[in-house]
């Protein structure tokens, strides 16, 4: 799709719709709107955040297990009476329940789209304005700066310095410089320079909106956790089919019993090998991640990001807007080799007023000088990440001619120069420093920073954010690697981390000293905390370095140099304020610019996670004394002991209704690897002994019991231990214990002996003990199944602890 797209980008227009003219340097006039308007010439791709109403009945309602018990519930309905039927009024409560969920989640993810919605500036009747995506329609003259993302096609009408990346779309990394006349693809972003472009592809003919058409901001994919279940549910299929096809032929044809009745001991025995709850849970829990981050100020634009935060171990930070807020302030401009005071001021002045899109340090420059008429601006160079400087040449008020550059010490500054202990003096304390200098060659010569003479220290104040000391202390409470990664000075940057606290930043390592060989910068880059003077290929060169050695990595940003390695790290996570290019990229956008609230993103992925690896095993314990249960009726050639609403009655008290609140409970376990082998090594010894022990019971008491009424006598006492063993499995998996989880155990233990006690509820259910000695055996072969399940589990733990 990508080659396709970009080798069709530069075909000739539809001789039907000729593209419209270079827009005029005012722009479009409101009536010229208009009129694109009436003829639908507008950019209406709707922006989809989330599944529709549609996708989402369809995803819940029509699945392969709703289908299968959709089938029996119908079969149910006509053999047996209405409380043999009671799984099927679940099945759809729990979809009905799964359906809002998510749709509530919808809400959450659209309305917070429209908050961190991208708003490009249009030049309409001379007039620059912010209008949304939708509005922008065909030859409306598009205004970009550093950080901006192209959101429709269109050609190049002006070019101050121009460089836009395309790595989002040919992986290309470097930047394109751009010329009037040049295309410009939506996609893509600027990442030094400004200028406009006009419009000359927009809504469906977009780059973008064709691959909008192929993926989707909101997916379910890329997860351990669904990737798991469904590997799961692929294995349940396979035993489910031979086991209920032997069922089915064991009940109906080899024993000669009323056909309903051997109908609906069929289904009883199918019905519980089904974990169509598991399912259904694990949206609901990832639901609800969605709804309880958006009322953060967080929005989640792939579903998996929740998860995949949970098990990241090393999170890489950019210093500007993620430890240090946007903002700057000048403290002190020190003139250097004699240097007249009020001429640097009018320097920086003008330098401040050459530049329609100042990043935050020339943006401090301008408010603390903001004389800078007066002088002519004949060239501009923009600040570029790579280069580490920006520059201008003026014309100035006396008619004299001047070029200067504006940017980072060590980098414009001779190796020896004494400026530069200075500068180290200065970032020792925190303080960021830029270097004034007069430039000797062109602007736009590859040597242009080459013997520029010295003139003024710039010195800055970055504003700290108060919550980024806490935050950095949780990461390291909950042992994940915090790496400041910034392309500042690296003594300066490691000033700063030493402030918040952050240990081993006393160590700042600067980044031109990394080996270039992937495996040594991954050594440097896990012994050190620290990095400054990082290009944007080297955080994406960092990022791949620490994924080689196993790491799970997240990496926060704001900033066009952030977003190589934002789009290269498992998790990306990106500001709110930040450019339109990383919200683009990131699976995390928090709107409200708080760091701080990354923790809460992890313990949420941690809770849904850590939750649906406990519930999981109740389900699965479930299916699988269930298929043990049926091979074992097939084998011995007996009736199956439980009807339907028996194992309603039990999955509802021991599954359930726990596993909803144990879902939604907190939890801050750090996530681990390998779920279906975490799960299953718990879910089938406890099966085995859950099944093994309920059969023997079933088979003693079919010696115990004779006459008329005792298969209900044997299904009743089977039922009893079934019950037990399965409130010990719970017991064992809601610890450990707090007040709510043991009164949730003794009311589900509670509501079985309620059922047992009353008379209509017994004859509902169908549960009634006879007699004294084979309810007591039900209870003892239950207190041993118990045993062995504790003594299990303990070993199990020994065995494979993590």
């Amino acid at each position: 799709m990508t080659q396709r797209a970009l080798d069709s980008f530069g075909d000739r227009p539809d001789p039907l719709r000729p593209p419209p003219p270079p827009a005029p340097p005012g722009g479009l006039s409101t009536s010229e709107v208009a009129e694109r308007v009436a003829r639908g010439e507008v950019n209406d791709v709707p922006v989809r955040s989330s599944r529709s109403v549609t996708e989402i009945i369809r995803a819940n309602v029509l699945t392969r297990f709703n289908l299968i018990i959709g089938v029996l519930w119908a079969i149910m309905l006509f053999v047996a009476p209405i409380q043999d039927s009671l799984f099927g009024f679940v099945i759809v409560a729990n979809t009905g329940i799964g359906i809002v969920q998510e749709w509530r989640a919808k809400r959450t993810l659209d309305s917070l789209a429209v908050i961190g919605e991208a708003k490009p500036t249009v030049r309409r009747d001379g007039v620059s304005a912010e209008v949304s995506v939708s509005e922008i329609v065909l030859g409306d003259l598009i205004e970009l700066g550093p950080g901006d993302k192209a959101v429709v096609d269109g050609t190049v009408s002006e070019a101050e310095g121009l460089e836009i990346d395309e790595s989002l779309l040919t992986g290309e990394a470097d930047p394109v410089v751009k010329h009037p006349g040049d295309p410009v693809m939506s996609g893509s972003f600027v990442v030094a320079g400004g200028g406009a472009f006009t419009a000359t592809k927009v809504g469906r003919e977009a780059y973008a909106a064709q691959l909008a058409e192929e993926a989707s901001r909101f997916t379910l994919v890329q997860s351990e956790l669904r990737s798991g279940i469904s590997t799961i549910l692929k294995y349940v299929t396979w035993m489910m089919v031979p086991t209920a096809i032997g069922l089915v032929i064991s009940q109906l044809v080899v024993k000669d019993n009323n056909v309903k009745e051997s109908v609906a001991r069929t289904v009883g025995g199918i019905v519980p090998m089904i974990p169509e709850g598991l399912v259904l849970l694990t949206s609901v829990a990832f639901a609800i991640g969605v709804i309880r981050l958006g009322r953060k100020q967080c929005l989640v634009q792939e579903l998996p990001a929740i998860e995949g935060l949970a098990r990241v171990d090393v999170v890489c930070l950019d210093k500007t807007g993620t430890l240090t807020e946007g903002g700057m302030d000048v403290t002190e401009v020190r003139p250097l080799n004699g240097s007249d005071a009020g001429y640097v001021r009018r320097v920086l002045g003008a330098l401040g007023a050459s530049d329609p899109r100042p990043n935050a340090s020339l943006q401090a420059i301008i408010d603390a000088h903001p004389d800078g008429e007066g002088w002519g601006v004949t060239q501009a160079l923009p600040f570029s990440s790579a280069r580490k400087y920006s520059g201008a040449a003026f014309t100035e008020s006396d008619g004299r001619a001047s070029a200067w550059l504006l940017g980072a010490p060590d980098v414009l500054l001779d190796a020896g120069d004494p400026a530069l202990a200075e500068t180290g003096r200065l970032n020792e304390q925190g303080l960021r420093v830029l270097l004034l200098a007069r430039a000797r060659n062109a602007l736009d010569a590859p040597d242009a920073a080459s013997g520029a003479e010295p003139t003024a220290l710039v010195v800055l104040e970055q504003r700290l954010r108060p919550d980024a000391g806490e935050t950095l202390a949780y990461f390291g409470d909950q042992n994940v690697a915090a790496k400041v990664i910034s392309g500042d000075n690296a003594v300066s940057v490691g000033a700063v981390a030493q402030k918040l606290g952050m240990p081993g930043a006393e160590d700042a390592l600067d980044a031109r000293r990394l080996p270039s060989d992937p495996d040594d910068m991954a050594s440097q880059i896990e012994r050190n905390t620290v990095f400054g003077r990082v290009t944007p290929q080297q955080k994406r060169d960092m990022v791949a370095a620490l994924q080689s050695r196993g790491h799970t990595v997240a990496m926060t940003g704001d900033g066009v140099n952030d977003v190589l390695a934002l789009k290269d790290a498992d998790i990306g996570v990106s500001m709110g304020s930040g450019s339109e290019a990383t919200r683009a990229v990131a699976q995390i956008v928090l709107l409200n610019n708080s760091f701080a609230t990354l923790p809460s993103v992890v313990a949420e992925g941690r809770r849904v996670i850590g939750n649906i690896t406990r519930v999981a095993t109740l389900f699965l314990t479930k299916t699988v004394y269930s298929v043990l249960l049926a091979i074992l009726v097939v084998c011995f050639q007996v009736e199956y002991p439980f009807l339907p609403r028996h194992l309603t009655l039990l999955s509802t008290l021991t599954i359930g209704v726990p596993a909803f609140f144990l879902a939604l409970a907190p939890n801050k376990e750090r996530a681990q690897p390998h779920f279906v082998r975490r799960v299953m090594r718990y879910a089938i010894p406890s099966g085995v002994i859950a099944a093994a022990a309920t059969f023997a019971t079933y088979l003693v008491a079919r010696h115990h019991y004779a006459g008329t009424g005792a298969l209900d006598a044997e299904t009743s006492a089977a039922t009893l231990t079934l019950f037990l063993v399965s409130m010990w499995v719970l017991a064992i998996i809601a610890r450990p214990y707090t007040w709510w989880r043991i009164a949730l155990v003794a009311a589900m233990g509670l509501c079985f002996l309620v059922v047992l006690a009353v008379p209509w509820l017994q004859d509902f259910f169908a549960l009634k003990l006879v007699g004294s000695v084979m309810p007591w055996a039900a209870v003892g072969i239950a207190v041993v199944a118990a045993a062995v399940l504790e003594l299990t589990w303990r070993a199990v733990g020994r065995r494979f602890r993590s």
